[in-house]
């Protein structure tokens, strides 16, 4: 199989164009990988995605093959590639993330901080299976799942993505309100503001301006360095914590369901399209895979950081007011930390606000790159908004339509960030479950497939997090419903049916034991050059019964979760 971008070929590998130029007729290195691509029958669906590398930080030429691999060259190929993975992390600790924090650390200390611990490697699995999926079908995560389940899976999954990431962006514009709130600064001034600063960030037409301003919000979040100085943090309790679990206070509903939040908004559905897409948009390919690898595993050290950071300065402003327990929201946290200082005050504002900012504009690009991969429309930052109308008019009418939304006079915000978190729970498995499919899927992804042990460890997780969302589900349903007791039964229910379907597999390996063997895998060089063909080549995905049980299983859970959901959103509603 040959590579279908002739410029990111392996280490030291010659760059062959499909049709020599003649003298008389030269051709930009731009029309070179464009005709490469036709030729190659390449699977992107946007030319844009092709081409040199323009990163923040550095660029990649499209005749650059980077024989010399010296330190320096290494440096400098990282530095031009990184920004997917850590804008994905960064965006995640978002408006909904910070409240999250700040409630966990105002209501219990730092006996949480174990949490975010566990989460590392939770986002580094679940990232990594998105960056190869990215880099070496370049194809949209929506369109994969489109094209390999099929229309049903495809427009639910897609639609259900389209919903909860609106309802986040709203989330967003709460969290700057908020921010603005502790200023003394109208929301009538601040929330139209910052869409417009949204929507000019996106529309510059370049992919590089884009990444750039990224990074200046990122680079903002740095303040959560001193913010969690001037909170006189306790280092050794702050260790202890990270290591050994507990809960202050015991084992609670609202603990367990707090820990359920953390986890929901931090591992976010809308996360798997962003990076996906980004990689795809920034012409990453499996030449680079390691290197966007360094970029994610960064990214989830990061967030995890911040996170506690925040935890850690909530924690600081319950016990230096007598409030702990008694969270309200995080513009409260700006509030108290103010009491005691007015410079730490206005540093966690300032972090709500750049938070709230970097997650609208992260959330929002996911779902008009997934619009665009639905569609088949052109769907890319390096192009103008005359040459991508479509893309930026989704993007702007999301920003517009969720600012207005916080600007309506009682408007049902409570009941906003409620369904967000509802819906994060329902979509997230299922999510998660096509991911690991794709992931498996060799006519996809070849001899970039997942291994077996990553396997187990993908499938450990998806088990916990269909645990947490049955969770969340049922206590979303039901209020008054024992937490502890309910998790419990979820617990040993989700235990037998995996030992069930375990059993089931082996019986049917046993069966047919030639679909167990071991595929043939290229060397190194030949994998650094597989691309996925074209959508329309593809061989059909055949299910094994055991998967068509598991999918029915799934599609049961959704369609009885989304009947649930709105039935309580309608309860809500009237009541």
């Amino acid at each position: 199989m040959t590579d279908n971008d002739p410029s990111f070929r392996g280490a030291g590998a010659p760059v062959v164009a499909p049709i020599a130029p003649s003298p008389a007729a030269p051709v930009s290195a731009r029309e070179l990988v464009e005709s490469a691509a036709s030729s190659q029958r390449s699977a992107a669906l946007d030319s844009a995605h092709l081409g040199d590398i323009e990163g923040a930080l550095g660029s990649i030429s499209i005749t650059d093959t980077d024989s010399a691999r010296t330190l320096k060259t290494r440096l400098l190929t990282l530095l031009a590639i990184v920004g997917p993975g850590l804008i994905v992390m960064i965006g995640d600790n978002d408006a909904g993330g910070v409240a999250t924090y700040a409630q966990a650390g105002q209501n219990y200390g730092y006996s949480l901080l174990w949490v975010l611990l566990l989460l590392i490697p939770v986002l580094i699995v679940n990232q990594e299976m998105v960056v190869r999926l990215g880099a070496v079908t370049g194809v949209g995560h929506a369109r994969l799942i489109n094209e390999r389940f099929g229309r049903g899976w495809g427009w639910f999954s897609v639609g259900d993505l389209f919903v909860l990431n609106f309802l986040t962006i709203v989330t967003e514009f709460i969290g700057i309100s908020l921010a603005a709130s502790y200023f003394g600064i109208s929301k009538w001034i601040v929330v139209p503001s910052a869409a417009v600063a949204l929507v000019a960030i996106m529309a510059t037409g370049s992919f590089r301006r884009w990444e750039r301003a990224m990074f200046v919000f990122i680079a903002i979040t740095l303040l959560q360095i001193p913010m969690l100085l001037m909170s006189h943090p306790d280092w050794g309790r702050a260790a202890h914590d990270f290591v050994v679990p507990g809960i202050a206070g015991g084992m609670s509903s609202d603990a367990v369901l707090l820990i359920i939040a953390i986890v929901g908004t931090t591992v976010a559905p809308w996360q798997l399209f962003f990076q996906q897409s980004n990689i795809i948009d920034k012409r990453i390919t499996p030449r680079f895979i390691s290197y966007e690898r360094a970029d994610t595993v960064l990214g989830a050290i990061v967030v995890v950081v911040g996170a506690a950071a925040l935890m850690m300065t909530a924690d600081f402003a319950a016990r230096s007011t007598d409030s702990v327990g008694n969270f309200i929201d995080a513009g409260d946290i700006a509030r108290l930390l103010g009491m005691d200082s007015g410079t730490l005050g206005t540093i966690f504002a300032i972090v709500l606000l750049d938070a709230s900012i970097v997650g609208a504009a992260a959330v929002t690009l996911s779902t008009s790159y997934a619009f665009g991969d639905v569609f088949g429309l052109k769907h890319s930052l390096h192009r103008g908004f005359k040459d991508a109308k479509q893309f930026y008019l989704s993007y702007s009418a999301m920003i517009v339509v969720a600012a207005a939304i916080v600007l309506i006079p009682n408007a049902p915000l409570g009941l906003i960030t409620t369904a967000v978190q509802a819906l994060a729970g329902l979509l997230l498995p299922s999510a998660s479950v096509f991911l690991l499919l794709l992931c498996n899927d060799r006519e996809v992804l070849g001899p970039w497939v997942n291994k077996r042990w990553l396997n187990i460890v993908a499938g450990l997780i998806v088990g916990v997090l269909l645990l947490l969302s049955g969770i969340l589900m049922a206590t979303t349903m039901f209020p008054d419903l024992d937490v502890v007791t309910a998790g419990e039964y979820l617990a040993v229910a989700i235990v037998v049916l995996v030992v069930a379907a375990v059993g089931a597999l082996r019986w049917l390996e046993r069966r047919n034991p030639a679909a167990s063997l071991p595929q043939s895998t290229p060397g190194d060089a030949d994998k650094m050059q597989w691309r996925m063909p074209p959508l329309a080549l593809l061989q059909p995905v055949k299910w094994s019964a055991g998967t068509k049980l598991g999918m029915l299983a799934l599609r049961t859970y959704l369609v009885v979760g989304a009947i649930l959901l709105v039935v309580k959103a309608v309860q809500l509603g009237g009541g």
